[in-house]
């Protein structure tokens, strides 16, 4: 079933000399098949078919769309164990994991179809004519968001399927009408292709045009580069490193047409741990939170990277209960060698940096490609005096700030960079004996929740994955969830355009049945004349 050649719209090409080899992190072996590397010519042909297809794709109705997005979901499914199978091999995530995934994936692109049927996403607003108003009449003026064109989708190493080749970025921008083609990611070559050749059937029977989607393999830098700086690129979603992330952002800034780049770049998730909660619970906690640092080796986006807490017993009783819950937890297989070896690397530069404690460090087992936890701790004046002790350790560590009171219990929060998500752990009085640091964390991260864990993000259509910089590079934007649809869309004004030619979502009758806003009311009416 895997062919090694790219897929470019309807067709497949391997027309290059240069090849990639997926690699299996369980077992350490790399795998058999050869992959072809995307010629700048086969690169080319993908934009040009993807420019082409959104002439036509930007044109269909939501419910084509929709019925697209189904057609792609199933065929994912149709694949069976051979999919689950391969991603297990070149992830080294269980199989439950992956299990769990390929659904996640799937409902994430019936979430997207249900969104276009229910249309509000479109935000349009109508402000309809007004001749005879005086002194001056007011014009028919309607809005609504539209797509923007091809969308260049970089996928996560650490979710081989939910965040990669048919995940929330490329089913996100096909819902909203754009044309997609996605660099695969090296360490999941064969469970891209698997997935590409699905959507490409998917768009053949649904009678989308050739082009509207395209997977192309290559060397990440290289490829990568080259893609971004293509004109025919008219935005891009990104999930991975802070370097590679501020590479593209850097490279696009650098075009003659600087376009979107959603970057999802890591976080390290801070925990406001209040002493009535650990004074009522240190042990429970402590358990709760060494399973959530190494659940899946370590290796989310919102893995809980940062612990702060106020000076006293019931924060020493917490530290000890963690170490040792961690210290009872065997080292984990990382997604690849390259992973393994950075985050051995970041741990070890963690513990030399000025004022850190190792509380617990597991055995290296980097020939193995497993990652073992680990704890450090830091007073919180020697965490507010190093930039570099906020820099994400992607694994299964943490550390652990102990600030002396109140004051620099703010003075630390106020100084945190931009996260994904924080947490506060809180009995009900702390809620309001801490509120104004809770205030802090808030206008620092993306979601913040109360009394559980960070890992675990839910695709629906309250959830918000991002968050200020340097977490993501648009403090605005989702990459989960029913809102990651407006990311890949453009607001479009129409003044005094006849109804025939005015799209669906604008026109008098409302013909798509949705809620829009007209003369600033929300409402599913019709406009009156």
């Amino acid at each position: 079933m895997i062919t090694g050649k790219n897929i470019i719209g309807f067709a497949a090409a391997a027309t290059g000399t240069d090849t990639l080899r997926a690699y299996d992190p369980v077992s350490n072996a790399t795998l058999p098949e050869m992959f072809a590397t995307a010629t700048t010519e086969e690169v080319n042909q993908a934009v040009e078919k993807a420019t082409t297809a959104f002439k036509t794709y930007r044109h269909t109705s939501p419910e084509q769309r929709a019925v697209f997005l189904e057609a792609i979901a199933t065929e994912i499914l149709a694949i069976g164990d051979p999919l689950l199978e391969r991603t297990v091999t070149e992830s080294g995530l269980p199989l439950a994991r992956i299990t769990g995934e390929r659904m996640r994936t799937v409902n994430q692109l019936r979430l997207f179809a249900a969104v276009l049927r229910e249309g509000s996403w479109v935000e349009a607003i109508i402000d309809p004519a007004q001749p005879e108003r005086t002194p001056l009449p007011r014009a028919d003026i309607r809005k609504m968001l539209v797509p923007l064109g091809p969308v260049l989708v970089f996928p996560a190493s650490n979710f081989p399927l939910a965040f990669s080749t048919a995940g929330g970025d490329t089913a996100s921008a096909l819902a909203a009408g754009n044309p997609v083609i996605v660099k695969a990611h090296e360490s999941h070559l064969g469970t891209n292709e698997l997935v590409a050749t699905a959507i490409q059937k998917a768009a053949q029977s649904c009678g989308m045009p050739d082009g509207v989607f395209s997977s192309l393999n290559g060397a990440g830098a290289l490829l990568g580069q080259q893609l971004v700086k293509h004109p025919g690129i008219k935005a891009i979603g990104f999930t991975g490193s802070f370097k590679a992330g501020t590479a593209i952002f850097d490279a696009v800034n650098q075009r003659a047409e600087p376009i979107p780049v959603y970057a999802e770049m890591g976080s390290i998730n801070p925990v406001l741990l209040l002493p009535g909660k650990l004074e009522a619970s240190a042990q429970q906690t402590a358990q709760q939170y060494a399973q959530s640092i190494t659940l899946g080796t370590g290796q989310f986006c919102t893995n809980p990277g940062l612990l702060i807490a106020l000076a006293g017993n019931a924060t020493e009783q917490f530290a000890v209960a963690l170490q040792k819950e961690m210290a009872a937890i065997n080292a984990g297989t990382m997604l690849n060698p390259g992973i393994c070896y950075h985050y051995y690397e970041n741990r070890e530069q963690l513990s030399r940096r000025k004022g850190v404690q190792t509380l617990y460090a597991g055995p290296k087992e980097k020939d193995a490609t497993k990652g073992s936890p680990a704890l450090y701790r830091v007073e919180a004046k020697d965490f507010i005096a190093s930039e570099e002790l906020q820099q994400e350790v992607f694994g299964p560590a943490s550390l652990l700030v102990v600030c002396n009171d109140d004051a620099e219990l703010s003075k630390l929060l106020l100084h945190l960079h931009g996260q994904l998500t924080g947490t506060v752990m809180a009995s009900a009085t702390d809620l309001l004996t801490y509120a104004d640091a809770v205030e802090i964390l808030c206008q620092k991260v993306g979601r913040v929740i109360l009394n559980n864990v960070p890992t675990g993000v839910e695709p629906g259509y309250a959830m918000h994955h991002g968050g200020p910089f340097p977490a993501t590079t648009d403090i605005r934007s989702t990459s989960v969830g029913a809102s990651a649809i407006v990311r890949f869309a453009r607001p479009l004004c129409f003044q005094d355009w006849p109804q025939q030619l005015l799209p669906d979502a604008l026109k008098d009758e409302n013909p798509l049945g949705i809620w829009r806003k007209i003369d600033g009311q929300l409402t599913k009416d019709t406009v009156s004349r």
